[in-house]
């Protein structure tokens, strides 16, 4: 399974915090991931793990949504979109092994397939200011 692929899938791990109990999250993730055969347990791994990491700072990422949204907050915008800033956000900040730039272009390449319209330009024109500060 390529990179790509692997974010899709943790953003997915991510919108499910939208809707699920903190304490659930665990449980769901798994849940999720048992539904593809054909993801061998390495892969199953790091996406629960880096999905429970993205969670547990989950506070320090919405802070910093919000620091650079200018004239939003979070409550005000898609679910979709405050999953993929979580996640680029996240490997920006604490992954290492991510390039910004590469954090930067698959978070607008997931906004393009999963978001709105306008997804896209939001999500880089936040991440811009994130990266820039």
């Amino acid at each position: 399974m390529n990179r790509r692929t692997m974010r899709e899938h943790i953003f997915k791990a991510i919108f499910l915090l939208e809707f699920n109990d903190d304490e659930e999250f665990s449980d769901k993730i798994d849940t999720y991931l048992s539904d593809f055969q054909d993801i061998n347990d390495e892969t199953i791994q790091y996406i629960s793990n880096k999905s429970i990491k993205i969670n547990e700072n989950l506070e320090a990422l919405d802070n910093i949504i919000n620091e650079n949204a200018k004239n939003w907050s979070i409550s005000r915008m898609s679910k979709v979109d405050v999953s993929i800033l979580r996640l680029a956000i996240y490997e920006i900040q604490y992954d290492e092994d991510i390039p910004t730039n590469v954090a930067i272009n698959e978070a607008v390449e997931i906004a393009k397939k999963f978001g709105g319209d306008s997804s896209p330009s939001f999500i880089n024109g936040i991440l811009a200011k994130v990266v820039n500060k």
